[in-house]
């Protein structure tokens, strides 16, 4: 999801989803650490290079630890409407499945998409259209699921309940995943950005947060004070205690052993937070301070609800395409799904254009945004192979990450690919998440979704919002997106057109939030006369298109590895192919020459110190 951006090109990650915040200032006393002028824009390690080995594997890790909220919250949810609240250990095996998907499509992104140091990961816009998929009545839970006494997770009909579910969604998002394909590798994602503004991108993104408050709510309930705790401390490590630095040591060749400070709150608040409640549980769970009947209120805050998962998930297990059968279409699946990727990608473009910025690269030209969309596009394929229960995109708060660490080098990112592959092998990691108790998951989704919506209003920035116009067009746009699919869901069988697949398209389209308020935001916007200032257009395409200071050439940066570049160059067609790079230089009205690429950027190992995290993490 698309971050909001301060003056200063810098995003913040202090939330695991796609935040809105700016990075706190790095400190001015020390001459070891960033001033806000010049120092600030230097990076250690350009996207080119290639930092040594142990600190591709610490960044690696530290960029896990920042996509870690958003990659398991995904299928945390989509287990209630799989009916797999009661079967922790499926749900481990989703979560390794997410986890070796997003690295392996993180490793296609680095090396053949748009090749920035970008990090790929299951998405929010995506989990509404399945949530409502999921909320049909022919594909609502049957009851006896919602009870946990009555439960057999190994008998047949209760795999078949879940499987089934996951089989449509698997299918849809294949099917739907194509159009993303097609349109990255044609080049039709410059067409679609001529018309869609912040106007339209505000409600969509913003009624992906407000349409999950349902889920966030029924986690927190099970236990308000332990959803609140973990809520607190959220909100303290991210908000009040971001800008305080924590000493930890390192090593340099230069000063031997030291101290350096590291702003640790600001990087990980929400693994700080989910952390500290789990451990707090875990005390209240062995003192038995939390209720042991089922029926009693704050049974699920305890940490053993689901403690036999653990002994029974493997340590090795290996996920593969198919593994939960075949996978089946269902065109009102399809359909909503295309909602959801026509957002993605829009958000995609412009996670590129800050992942550039802030890793010394030039703008991305028009052939590397192709590519980058086009490899989204086999990612969400691949992630419905798998059968993740969701697509793939690029993760803005690992963009973020990128401003503090001062290391913009893709063998980062690649090493964090790596390592997500790593982590979905093994089944005993994924299940340890799954004991996470649900109050503490709620905490966090209060947290989440109340960001991922304010990020959807960020966008109005840029435009004019004294104008009647665009006040009309957002508010009647945000009111449609939460009246018209709460209308639906309460009144299931209002849809009768006589036409069985026409009706489960539009109860799916119309109970999703994104799609309703984005379709009236799309239409008013580019129907109801104003100009390209009072829209917002204007400045939108100023930000995205504003260069970096730190640049390096631009076929070093998007050229195809493995000399395929060089290759492709020596046939005059390739030039037609909107996915190849066409060997040109890029002129931009407004970009600076990339020859000064490497001018501001700090020599590579001359002192790591500042950049290695305390391995205690």
């Amino acid at each position: 999801m698309a971050p909001e951006k301060d003056s200063e090109d810098l995003d913040n990650f202090a939330f695991s989803v796609e935040g809105v915040d700016r990075f706190g200032k790095l400190p001015e006393k020390d001459n070891d650490t960033f001033s806000q002028d010049g120092e600030r824009n230097k990076l250690a390690y350009c996207v080119t290079d290639i930092p040594p080995w142990y600190l591709c594997i610490i960044l690696g890790i530290q960029h896990c630890l920042t996509a870690f909220g958003g990659i398991i919250a995904i299928p945390l949810i989509l287990s209630q409407g799989l009916c797999l609240q009661h079967d922790g250990l499926t749900q481990s095996h989703l979560i390794s499945t997410i986890f070796f998907v997003s690295g392996l499509c993180t490793l296609l992104q680095v090396t053949f998409g748009v090749r920035l140091p970008i990090l790929q990961g299951g998405t929010f816009t995506l989990l509404s259209p399945c949530m409502a998929l999921l909320s049909m009545p022919e594909w609502s839970c049957p009851a006896w699921t919602q009870n946990s006494s009555l439960v057999n997770v190994s008998s047949p009909e209760f795999i078949q309940v879940w499987q089934s579910r996951m089989q449509v969604l698997q299918g849809s998002i294949m099917v739907g995943s194509l159009f993303q394909v097609l349109v990255g590798f044609t080049g039709l994602i410059g067409l679609f950005m001529r018309f869609i503004g912040p106007l339209t991108i505000a409600p969509t993104i913003s009624l992906i947060g407000l349409s999950l408050f349902d889920s966030a709510g029924m986690n927190a309930g099970h236990h308000w004070g332990i959803s609140a705790m973990t809520t607190c401390s959220i909100v303290i490590f991210s908000q009040y205690l971001r800008h305080i630095p924590i000493p930890f040591p390192t090593y340099s060749n230069a000063k031997k052993f030291h101290t350096t400070r590291m702003y640790i709150f600001q990087i990980l608040p929400v693994l700080l937070g989910i952390t500290l409640s789990w451990l707090i549980c875990y005390i209240l769970t062995i003192y038995n301070v939390l209720p042991s009947d089922p029926v009693q209120y704050g049974y699920l805050a305890r940490t053993d609800v689901k403690g036999d998962v653990i002994g029974r998930a493997p340590w090795f297990r290996f996920p593969y395409p198919g593994q939960w059968g075949v996978p089946t279409v269902s065109l009102a699946g399809v359909f909503g799904i295309l909602a959801g990727v026509i957002s993605s990608m829009i958000e995609s473009v412009g996670d590129y254009h800050a992942c550039a910025r802030l890793s010394g690269a030039p703008p991305p030209p028009r052939h590397g945004i192709n590519r980058g969309i086009g490899i989204e596009g086999i990612g969400c394929l691949l992630a419905g192979a798998w059968g993740t229960g969701n697509g793939t995109t690029s993760y803005s708060e690992n963009v973020g990450a990128l401003g503090i660490t001062k290391v913009g080098s893709r063998m980062v990112i690649v090493a964090s690919g790596f390592l997500m592959i790593v982590m979905g092998m093994f089944g005993k990691i994924a299940a340890i998440f799954t004991t996470i108790p649900t109050p503490v998951i709620g905490g966090m989704f209060l947290v989440m979704f109340g960001v991922i919506t304010a990020a959807g209003c960020s966008n109005l920035q840029y435009t004019d919002m004294n104008s009647s116009r665009n006040i009309f067009i957002f508010g009647f746009s945000m009111f449609t997106g939460l009246v018209i699919p709460n209308w639906i869901l309460k009144n299931p069988t209002a849809i009768a057109t006589g036409v069985v697949e026409l009706d489960q398209v539009l109860q799916v389209l119309l109970t999703t939030s994104m799609f309703v308020g984005g379709f009236f935001g799309f239409f008013l916007d580019n129907t109801i006369p104003g100009t390209k200032r009072e829209r917002g257009i204007t400045a939108w395409n100023t930000v995205h298109h504003k260069a970096s200071d730190n640049t390096v050439e631009s076929d070093d940066v998007y050229g195809l590895p493995f000399g395929i570049s060089a290759g492709l160059s020596s046939f005059p067609w390739t030039k037609y192919v909107p996915f190849c790079p066409s060997h040109k230089p890029i002129v931009e009205d407004d970009t600076p020459s990339s020859v000064d690429s490497l001018d501001n950027k700090t020599e590579p190992n001359k002192d790591d110190s500042h950049i290695i995290v305390g391995v205690a993490l």
